[in-house]
């Protein structure tokens, strides 16, 4: 269930100065490890309103300068796996890419997923299974040639047979590194955790930790889209905030109850 078009923004969003570009709670025993590697962000400045309807009871969009952020995010998954283990076979690496926005809930700020398509059926239906995330399966890639990222997504499932499939085709050329200090950068990628609600209804929130993000700054040389659209976010024109990292290591927390 959707929140209702007439729940208020709140007046005092977390400011991006109070986001730690290192991880505040660091994960002691996690649940998980892995590593996002060749990670872009493209982001879009959306009305907050766009992205509380879509928003179920209890969680509330987060902003920045006025605007919530929608993003569409290409990444390889590598070394998926139980901490102290080898990665899983078959299911350890693959390409992702994820549309995602930025949320408060349970006195936390985190990440919510719109949609996260990938080419390896068992994470999918793991996801969708035990938790409301909306994992897509079908055929994704998404190749580094030097600073040159080129990222292709066709989505097979499930699917939408009145629109086609959503798909996406994404070239980034990496840059110069970007400044670590800037606020927008840190609002938009230093993220400790998601949110997501389970199929009984409640809340859970799952922590991330890495080390800070090494950002540069990239430029798209083509885009074209309708994952976004897919996701029930209207955008229009370029992204307004593009960035590039070659990954970070990364160890999930167990998901907890919000509030606990």
């Amino acid at each position: 269930m959707s929140a209702d078009l007439g729940v208020p923004i709140p007046t005092d969003p977390i400011s991006s100065n109070s986001i730690s570009s290192e991880c505040p709670t660091p994960i002691r025993r996690p649940v998980m490890v892995q590593r996002w590697t060749d990670v872009v962000f493209l982001h879009w400045r959306v009305e907050p309103q766009a992205i509380q309807r879509l928003l179920p009871p209890g969680v509330e969009v987060d902003t920045c300068d006025g605007s919530a952020w929608v993003a569409l995010v290409p990444f390889s998954m590598e070394g998926l796996g139980f901490p102290h283990f080898a990665p899983l076979p078959l299911v350890g690496a693959f390409p992702e890419v994820n549309v995602r926005t930025y949320v408060r809930a349970g006195g936390r700020s985190g990440v919510w997923f719109c949609s996260l398509d990938i080419d390896r059926r068992l994470p999918v239906a793991v996801a969708r299974s035990v938790y409301r995330i909306p994992y897509c399966f079908g055929d994704v890639s998404h190749v580094r040639d030097d600073r040159t990222l080129t990222t292709s997504v066709t989505r097979r499932w499930p699917s939408a047979p009145d629109e086609g499939p959503a798909r996406s085709h994404i070239v980034v050329e990496g840059g110069a590194a970007a400044d670590p200090d800037d606020p927008l950068d840190r609002f938009l990628t230093a993220r400790w955790g998601l949110v997501a609600r389970t199929r009984a209804g409640s809340l859970r929130w799952a922590g991330v930790d890495h080390p800070a993000w090494p950002l540069h700054h990239a430029t798209v040389v083509e885009l074209d889209d309708t994952l976004v659209r897919a996701a029930g976010i209207e955008i229009a024109g370029p992204p307004d905030h593009v960035r590039w990292s070659p990954g970070v290591p990364v160890k999930i927390g167990r998901p907890r109850r919000l509030g606990t």
